[in-house]
């Protein structure tokens, strides 16, 4: 679809400012202009959604509010392996499920075989036609039931038992490494600094690092191509990953931006990955202290990456190319490996689940290394 931003005229933006009005952003009629008042409740939806807040109408706001017109109970649902559904109606269905103790998997919006199953589940715990459907006879049932479970959130605690049984050794976790981009596909591109390139460099370092451990590490991409974000999630889940680790750097209009974030799944309405949340906050402190960046926090985000993969899953944004300090540093390999091994610690730090740990910035290398060959001994 064609992009959207202020200025824009035309039935897209009469389409706009209807979907605006649905989620009362908007008052109602107007013209079909797309004016600082829809830039503005742009704005209030993408914060909302915990999407990128800029204003401008691409494939991720658009679809976003495509999804967040559909109600529970507007139109029937069920699993389709060509086109799966996907909207708000889904994601309402799998928080309902998931609520009554069948695991859904995360509520990610996407109609898929877990959401199935559970469904199934259900129809056949409360007497019904167990065909995987969401019809009228279904939905009553869902209606007169209360909750099985309460007091949390049940797919994120069952995302911490997991974590609990691995055990704190890292021999054996399968992880992720997401660097972004890749082939004709540069991201940022500053006096001939790539942010393919730098984040394919640091995956290569990470991958060392975490194979010397007994880790076993999977790149979601070749050095030359560039699988979209649905693609690197689906890659993750059927390789069945403990953690995925996204790496990319920013960029901004303003040379003055700068800093470190990281980026965990969350609505921002409390529903969150306690796992990747944690995650997040130890890759924050850690690479921090380490690099001396700007601390830019971690925030949640419902970017596919960190909303469609079955495990818990972070974004880096390792400062901004556009920013000549962090410029320089990302370009130094020896700040490339400061980073891989603060990344490498925080992993550890994650499986440690607070026993035997050490204070942040103190942890190296060679310590973690002696851990994993006394436990392996």
């Amino acid at each position: 679809m064609q992009l959207l931003r202020r200025g824009d005229l035309g039935p897209a933006v009469a389409e706009l400012r209807a979907m605006l009005t649905s989620q009362s952003l908007l008052a109602a009629g107007g013209e079909a202009v797309f004016d600082l008042v829809v830039e503005h409740a742009v704005c209030a939806f993408q914060q909302r959604r915990g999407l990128t807040v800029d204003g401008i109408v691409g494939p991720a706001t658009y679809q976003t509010l495509c999804d967040a017109r559909l109600r529970l109970g507007d139109r029937s649902l069920g699993y389709s392996v060509s086109r799966p559904l996907r909207g708000d109606d889904v994601s309402t269905l799998q928080e309902r499920l998931l609520e009554l103790g069948y695991d859904a998997g995360r509520a990610d919006g996407v109609f898929g075989p877990q959401t199935e199953q559970a469904l199934r589940s259900f129809q056949r715990d409360y007497g019904l036609q167990a065909d995987g459907l969401y019809g009228p006879a279904t939905m009553r049932s869902l209606r007169q039931l209360g909750l099985k479970v309460s007091g949390g959130r049940p797919v994120f605690l069952r995302e911490q038992e997991l974590l609990r049984r691995s055990g704190p050794a890292l021999r054996g976790k399968r992880i992720v490494i997401d660097p972004c981009h890749g082939g004709p596909d540069r991201g940022s591109l500053v006096d001939g600094a790539a942010e393919a390139d730098l984040m394919w460099d640091l995956a290569c370092r990470i991958e060392g690092r975490m194979a010397a451990t007994g880790m076993e590490t999977l790149l979601s991409r070749g050095a030359g191509n560039s699988p979209s974000e649905a693609e690197r999630s689906r890659f993750a889940n059927d390789a069945h990953a403990d953690l995925v680790l996204s790496l990319h750097t920013d960029a901004h209009r303003s040379t003055h931006a700068q800093g470190l974030a990281t980026f965990h799944f969350g609505t921002g309405n409390g529903t969150t990955s306690t796992v990747g949340e944690a995650l997040a906050g130890f890759l924050q402190r850690e690479l921090v202290h380490r690099t001396g960046m700007l601390d830019c926090h971690t925030h949640p985000k419902t970017w596919e990456v960190l909303r469609m993969t079955r495990m818990p899953a972070v974004r880096l944004e390792l400062g901004y190319l556009t920013h000549p300090h962090d410029r320089a540093k990302l370009l130094d390999p020896a700040f490339r490996d400061v980073v891989a091994e603060g990344i490498l610690i925080s992993v550890k730090r994650l499986y440690l689940l607070g026993e035997n740990d050490q204070p942040t910035g103190t942890f190296t290398f060679a310590d973690l290394l002696r851990r994993e060959l006394a436990k392996a001994e």
